[in-house]
């Protein structure tokens, strides 16, 4: 299959490459070696803010003097994004410090500027690159709490005005860094009409706001992500002009909805960071601690937790590279992928930590010295889970998509272009414009039921990847039957927990299509040699035919051994556990 989208001659360096590579290197350099306990940005400092409940000053300073904002302005704006994937291996940098700096210094102004740079005009694009440029920040309101993730019954309203302007009103509560944001993406009801038509998006600038009818409400303390700065706002009959409408009147539900194809994508991706942490946390536990006159890590369970937490960091990344890699080349399709993204990583990731808190033991509990970074990031990751987008909300987009794949797309569509699956390769700008609500198309379903003929079946690790991938596509086939039975009423979100249950089954059914097109590509490119190996594929889809509720065959002998090696290798060499095996520092 060929994509829309326009690529860079065949010929041409990975330019792209080169500079995301480099400036990951940058940021880790910057950092420093998180376990230095002189590191003014180390683990010990982060701990002693998180205590406080405040960001690291001495963080914010060195991502300001890395012009870490710059991250999130396209390049025609005068930014550094120009890729969604490299921007989640960039912060992810950052995320395996403090998910809370991640949140709290820039992802938070990311999320809402997706929504000037897919639908602004050109002043409220250079108002908005200006600001972040500047070293400013922007926040987002998408939900109230008396409504939740049904947005479309919010009450905060814009009023408009006889000369075009607006009149705000209302109270928007918990907003990331509402209180030190130059500006504001308001998501508001411009209409007391029913029906998704009533309600615009506004960006609202703290310099162009009468201080006299704004209140900043007080800060919410929370569980996780303490540093972050969640308050709120109160407008009292507000004016702003009427240059704030973003994407126009009455366009905020699709607006918001295409923004949050890209948003999805790329925050969970980044979060693999702070796993990565505490899966390095805990191998170094097992590694140094004896029990029974042998190290933990001699211990069977102990030894294969380890391993599946690797497995699961690889498959999670794998999705996240798919989702992220569609927005450029795929951007018609993304929103499914989106949220499969946004609804499985953080589920993968939280249950993972949850299977490392068991080998760590009573350590899991303390809150300083060498472990105390678990404890952190197991409070922190369940936040991302929620933001503005929670699981159920991802699992409702995805029901009423999922009879027209069963009937337009599965088994019959084209299979998703190879640079789909790469890690490396170019690709085009990101096409903001072109993102779309629902397609009917899921080329990276196509893509697994292309591969299943052509597996190679030489080696036992061959036959049982063939095996796990037919045994994936068999999955996709009760899928389609099921989803083609689906009520009316079980496609809206009104639905059954069966409907919400055929979800979680097909985003591991795309989780095992990515991680098995990273694999070919990875054997057809051949410039990793783990990755281009059966080992690891086979290892990871076992382990989502298992969460499907199969018991497939055990894998060969040796395979589980070549992902524990690997898990010590990079353990030992300061490599990082996800797909691009990073130098991290220290």
């Amino acid at each position: 299959m060929t994509s829309d989208a326009v690529m860079p001659p065949a010929d041409a360096p990975d330019r792209q490459e080169v500079r995301a590579a480099a400036r990951v290197a940058e940021i880790e350099a910057v950092l420093g070696d998180p376990g230095d306990p002189v590191n003014p940005v180390g683990y010990a400092r982060l701990l002693e803010a998180d205590e406080a409940g405040e960001l690291l000053a001495a963080g914010e300073k060195a991502l300001d003097e890395l012009g870490l904002n710059a991250e999130f302005v396209p390049v025609a704006e005068g930014g550094r994004l120009e890729r969604i994937d490299s921007l989640v291996r960039i912060l992810r940098q950052v995320f395996r410090r403090d998910v809370a700096l991640g949140l709290g210094y820039g992802v938070t102004s990311f999320m809402a500027s997706v929504n000037v740079w897919t639908a602004g005009d050109d002043r409220q694009r250079e108002r908005l690159a200006g600001i972040l440029l500047g070293g400013g920040r922007a926040s987002v309101a998408y939900h109230e709490l008396a409504h939740g993730n049904d947005f479309v019954r919010n009450e905060f309203e814009a009023r408009q005005q006889g000369d075009g302007g607006f009149l705000l009103h209302g109270t928007k509560q918990v907003i990331n860094n509402a209180g030190r944001a130059d500006a504001w993406l308001l998501f508001s009801r411009t209409s007391d009409a029913p029906g998704s038509r009533s309600h615009s998006v506004l960006m609202v600038e703290r310099s162009e706001t009468d201080a006299r009818r704004l209140r900043i409400l007080p800060r919410y303390e929370t569980v996780g992500v303490r540093g972050c700065q969640l308050s709120g706002l109160d407008f009292d009959q507000a004016p702003v002009p009427e240059q704030a409408l973003v994407g126009g009147l009455g366009r905020g539900v699709e607006l918001a909805l295409r923004s949050f194809q890209i948003t999805r994508s790329a925050v969970p991706g980044m979060a693999l960071g702070a796993a990565d942490t505490s899966l390095r946390t805990v191998v170094s536990f097992a590694l140094g601690r004896k029990l029974y006159r042998r190290s933990v890590m001699d211990i069977p369970h102990a030894r294969a937790t380890l391993g599946g937490a690797f497995l699961d960091l690889l498959t999670s990344d794998s999705l996240s590279l798919v989702a992220t890699r569609a927005v450029h080349l795929l951007p018609e399709e993304t929103s499914v992928y989106a949220s499969a993204v946004k609804y499985l990583v953080p589920k993968l990731l939280t249950e993972t930590m949850y299977e490392l808190s068991i080998v760590l033991g009573a350590r899991f509990y303390v809150r300083e010295g060498e472990f105390g970074i678990f404890q952190k990031h197991i409070r922190d990751l369940p936040v991302l889970s929620l933001g503005h987008a929670g699981s159920a909300a991802c699992q409702a987009t995805i029901i009423p998509q999922l009879p027209r794949l069963a009937r337009r797309s599965w088994f019959q569509g084209e299979p998703a272009p190879d640079e789909l699956f790469q890690l490396r390769t170019d690709l085009p700008e990101i096409p903001f414009q072109r993102l779309t609500l629902a397609s009917g198309r899921d080329s990276v379903s196509c893509a697994l039921v292309a591969a299943v003929a052509s597996l190679p079946d030489g080696t036992p690790t061959e036959v049982a990847l063939q095996s796990l991938a037919l045994r994936l596509m068999d999955e996709l086939r009760q899928l389609q039957e099921q989803s083609l039975e689906l009520s009316l009423e079980d496609r809206t979100a009104l639905a059954s927990p069966a409907s919400f249950a055929l979800v979680d089954r097909y985003t591991v059914v795309l989780a095992g299509a990515s991680v098995l097109g990273v694999w070919r590509q990875a054997q057809a490119l051949g410039d990793d040699r783990f990755l281009a190996d059966p080992a690891w594929a086979a290892a990871a889809l076992h382990r989502l035919v298992r969460r499907l509720g199969y018991q497939p065959a055990p894998l060969p002998a040796g395979c589980e051994e070549q992902v524990h090696q690997e898990l010590l290798r990079r353990y030992e060499e300061r490599h990082s556990f996800d797909l691009y095996d990073t130098p991290l520092a220290g």
